[in-house]
C-alpha cells in the first residue's frame, strides 16, 4: 500500500490539464475583454466617420435643406442613429475669442474665423455588463464620436 501511494504522488502525469484548468478561466475572460473593447472603439470610429462624411457631404453643396438640417440628418443616418442624438454647433471667433452670434461680425482689424462641428452620441452595450469606469447603472456606455472644421 505504501509503494502504491509513492508511486502515486512521483506520477506527474495530467499536471498538464489541471494547469490548463486553472488558467483557461483567465484567458477566456481576457479574450472576450479585448473583443469588447475591439467592437467599443469600432464603434467610436464609426460615429467619428459618420460626422466627418457627413460634414464633407454637405460642404460639398449636397445639402437640400439648410446646412445645419442637413448635417444633422446625415450624420444620423449615417451613423444609424436618432436625429436626437447629433448636435450641430456652429461659432464664429474674433481673435480667438468666440463671438454671441455666428451670423455677427467681428470689430473691423480683428481676424475673423467660421467654425462649425458635429457631435454624435450612440449608446454601447458590451457583450457582458459590467459596472466599470463610465458604465451607467445599466452596464451600458455612452460614446461619442465629434469631427469639427473651419469654414471660413
Amino acid at each position: 500500500m505504501m509503494m502504491t501511494l509513492n508511486r502515486l504522488l512521483r506520477d506527474d502525469r495530467g499536471a498538464a490539464i489541471i494547469e490548463l484548468a486553472l488558467a483557461a478561466p483567465v484567458f477566456a475572460v481576457m479574450i472576450i475583454g479585448m473583443s469588447d473593447m475591439a467592437r467599443a472603439y469600432s464603434t467610436k470610429l464609426q460615429l467619428e466617420q459618420a460626422s466627418q462624411r457627413s460634414i464633407e457631404k454637405v460642404m460639398n453643396g449636397q445639402a437640400t435643406t439648410t446646412v445645419a438640417e442637413a448635417l444633422k440628418t446625415e450624420a444620423a443616418t449615417t451613423a444609424g442613429v436618432p436625429e436626437s442624438q447629433v448636435t450641430v454647433d456652429y461659432w464664429l471667433e474674433c481673435d480667438g475669442a468666440r463671438a454671441a452670434s455666428y451670423d455677427s461680425g467681428c470689430n473691423p482689424g480683428q481676424v475673423q474665423r467660421r467654425y462649425m462641428s458635429v457631435h454624435i452620441s450612440k449608446i454601447f452595450t458590451p457583450m457582458f455588463k459590467i459596472k466599470f469606469g463610465a458604465a451607467k447603472a445599466n452596464g451600458n456606455y455612452t460614446l461619442y464620436g465629434k469631427t469639427s472644421v473651419r469654414i471660413q
